[in-house]
């Protein structure tokens, strides 16, 4: 497989414990030009498990990018978010905020983590829509991702 060919595969991985929201993602992501994956985790043990291939996600692959809600279950996802960028093997995957939290400390503490990107979901569809084709089109298309 040629260098040009393994960059078209993105994987996605999506940590988002809110079933309509990764169903809209989804659904927004269907129509990429960029052939995807999109795995996903409902709470931020499973995400930390599959980062780190540990038991069940043993064969886990990496993903290009991760799309990571804050309000998460069993772990938070702030929490995720520190965890991924002080891990060595992690700390350069690229991490989306995508969460409905708009509050100020949620948008500092992201940064302060190295989030890549912090975005507030909207709660009307179509704006939803035009916000992951807009940072699939960035993350995906525009920018060079790390391959490891």
């Amino acid at each position: 497989m040629s260098a040009e060919t393994e960059e078209k595969h993105k994987t996605i991985f999506l940590v988002e414990d809110n079933k309509a929201d990764i169903r809209l993602i989804k659904e927004a992501l269907k129509n990429s030009l960029v052939p995807h994956e999109v795995v996903t985790a409902r709470d931020g043990m499973d995400a930390m498990a599959y980062l780190r291939q540990e038991g069940e996600y043993a064969n886990a692959t990496r993903p290009d990018l991760i799309l990571l809600d804050l309000n998460l279950p069993k772990k938070d996802g702030r929490e995720v978010l520190a965890e991924i960028k002080t891990d060595p093997k992690l700390k350069r995957i690229p991490v989306v905020v995508l969460t409905t939290s708009r509050n100020e400390d949620d948008i500092l503490y992201s940064y302060d983590w190295h989030v890549n990107c912090y975005i507030t979901k909207s709660r009307n569809i179509s704006e939803l829509f035009q916000i992951v084709k807009g940072i699939e089109e960035f993350w995906l298309s525009t920018a060079t991702l790390p391959r490891e």
